[in-house]
């Protein structure tokens, strides 16, 4: 899935109106698995690769999957996850739980760019038959089902979650679950 859909689900999934800390939590434990992803390809950008060099080529790296094997883990995520509930962190299990339902979803919609979700103790790589993006796997319907899935949710959030805070970044995410259609167009060509 794409990333904002991850931060859209989570929120749907674990957000509570008036709970501010909570949903926080939710929406940051969405993106996590995510943030190395766009720290490297800033950073490959930065120093001067083009976007089809860093998807067709960096993404795939050993040093780069090595590094998604470990914010990919649902081994590790489930230990935080464990810890956060035998402490008592609510907020802390809400990050861990939004971070594993991020996991699950890419677990079942990656095939090409499937990571390993067993690390550390497995390298193993489940290809998906099905894919959120790859039209060779179902992505032409999977893709548009995820984009009105997250605009349906993004609408019952802004009526239940009725902050102005909350507003604003629903309106961020969902355009921001619609720019890839735009975006991806135009740097992949």
């Amino acid at each position: 899935m794409n990333t904002p859909a991850h931060v859209i689900f989570a929120l749907a999934a674990f957000a509570r109106p008036q709970e501010r800390r909570r949903n926080l939590a939710a929406a940051l434990g969405g993106l996590a698995p995510d943030l190395s992803l766009y720290l490297m390809t800033a950073a490959a950008l930065a120093m001067g690769f083009s976007p089809r060099e860093v998807f067709d080529k960096l993404y795939f790296s050993e040093l780069w999957q090595s590094v998604f094997a470990v914010d990919n883990s649902l081994v590790l995520w489930g230990g935080v996850l464990a810890l956060c509930l035998w402490r008592r962190w609510s907020v802390g299990a809400v990050f861990a739980g939004a971070a594993i339902l991020h996991l699950v979803f890419d677990f079942a919609l990656h095939h090409d760019d499937a990571r390993s979700h067993f690390w550390p103790l497995s390298d193993y790589v489940f290809v998906s038959p099905v894919s959120y993006w790859n039209p060779a796997h179902y992505g032409g319907v999977v893709g548009p089902i995820e984009t009105l899935v997250s605009l349906a949710l993004c609408g019952w959030l802004w009526w239940r979650l009725q902050g102005l805070w909350a507003r604003i970044g629903l309106a961020i995410l969902a355009t921001a679950q619609l720019a890839p259609l735009v975006l991806w167009g135009l740097m992949l060509g």
